[in-house]
């Protein structure tokens, strides 16, 4: 099974080549990156996106609790927070850590924060957080907030909530990470998020236009048209005047 991907936030060399040298002994676990201080962690969030945050809480230029204000609330990482001081607990449970590992902490100790951790970010197989850049930060929408996908040749936009995010990756590669059950391919260009599928409106040649909960029209061609699950019934015809 994948390893999960976990990011060290330490400004202290000694404590950040520790935590990476316990954190080795484990299969189920793999570093992609380590920061120095919370800025360089937050340029290291978007590149990598993580599914685990290994974060001190003080730390030269923004702290950790700077950091995840940066990266917003909703389908961010998991966070476990490390640090020398025990006063900052309540306010980490306040934000929804994961755990809070006061220095010195032991293998012992860190397998249960992990043990925890990997088992709720397996919870499913398939991709369900995506990293977007939105005026100047770090944003993380969970899968079900987007609406539907477009290509732009070998990026794609993510549209949710009224507003298109810009990511690098094919559409094809892309569609590999989704759970098909709830993300369907419906053109060449196109997918969708089924839930959010309002009506179906019958077109030519055996395409058909697709209504999003948003107003937004998408184009379903005859050759992906065909999955669309059947309770996605197509609009009522007008009646025929006499």
């Amino acid at each position: 099974m994948t390893a999960i991907r976990a990011l060290i936030a330490e400004d202290e060399p000694l404590a950040r080549e520790r935590l990476r040298r316990l954190l080795r002994r484990r299969k189920d676990v793999e570093v992609v990156a380590a920061a120095a201080d919370g800025d360089e962690a937050l340029a290291m969030i978007a590149a990598t996106a993580p599914d685990l945050i290994f974060l001190d809480i003080q730390m030269p230029g923004l702290g950790g609790f700077d950091v995840l204000h940066e990266i917003g609330g909703a389908g961010r990482p998991q966070v476990i927070f490390t640090t020398a001081y025990d006063q900052y607990a309540l306010r980490a449970f306040e934000v929804h850590a994961l755990d809070y590992l006061l220095k010195p902490f032991d293998q012992e100790r860190l397998d249960e924060a992990v043990d925890r951790a990997v088992m709720l970010i397996r919870g499913s197989e398939w991709t369900q957080r995506f990293v977007v850049r939105s005026a100047g930060r770090i944003i993380f929408l969970c899968d079900d907030e987007i609406d539907w996908i477009s290509a732009a040749d070998n990026y794609v936009y993510i549209h949710a909530g009224g507003q298109s995010h810009l990511i690098r990756t094919t559409l094809k590669a892309l569609e590999r990470t989704l759970d098909p059950k709830r993300f369907l391919r419906v053109h060449r260009s196109a997918i969708v998020n089924v839930d959010r599928i309002r009506e179906r409106i019958p077109l030519a040649h055996g395409d058909s236009e697709l209504v999003m909960r948003d107003g937004t029209r998408v184009t379903a061609s005859r050759t992906y048209g065909r999955l669309i699950p059947d309770d996605v019934h197509p609009a009522p015809k007008a009646p025929r005047r006499a």
